[in-house]
């Protein structure tokens, strides 16, 4: 049998015009498809869970404390490229911020700041349960790293102290 028939057809059965013409519609409509019900699909092979990671931007001047007092973060959605995260700040903290000093006798001592202070955000967001590395918006999520809190209108860059996936 002949690959492309007398009649120009492929194998004698379609016209490569309307073979490469078929292909592309199928591919439009499981693109559709995927755009449609492709979020269901990954929540039922790996569920969702719960997220809560701690971020400390240590020793912040008390202007930027004053701002995070000002704008109450307390409940702000978190933005990446212009676009609300399914991620919230749901508690922000003001703690002392603790510096090592020399006494008179040479001893190093943990002595608290009197103007800065450590900014606390908790954020709550969403992940599948089996993710290998969690991420927020397109930053990933691991203690130790440095993670940039950004809201609609406050962004500071700080450290990623603790992260909890599920229960």
């Amino acid at each position: 049998m002949k690959l492309v028939n007398e009649k120009g057809k492929l194998f004698g059965i379609i016209n490569p015009v309307d073979l490469l013409a078929l292909i592309v519609v199928i591919v439009v409509i499981v693109g559709i498809a995927w755009q449609l019900f492709g979020n269901k699909v990954t929540e039922v092979v790996s569920p969702n869970v719960e997220m809560t990671t701690e971020v400390i931007v240590s020793g912040a001047p008390p202007e930027l404390c004053a701002e995070v007092e000002r704008q109450n973060l307390v409940g702000q959605k978190l933005v990446a490229t212009n676009n609300y995260l399914d991620a919230t700040i749901t508690d922000v903290r003001l703690v002392d911020y603790a510096v090592q000093v020399q006494t008179a006798d040479g001893k190093i001592v943990n002595a608290t700041d009197p103007t800065k202070k450590n900014i606390v955000f908790d954020i709550s967001s969403k992940v599948a349960r089996d993710t290998a590395s969690p991420k927020i918006g397109n930053q990933d999520v691991k203690a130790g790293r440095t993670y940039l809190v950004k809201t609609q209108a406050f962004e500071v860059s700080g450290t990623i102290y603790y992260v909890k996936i599920g229960d």
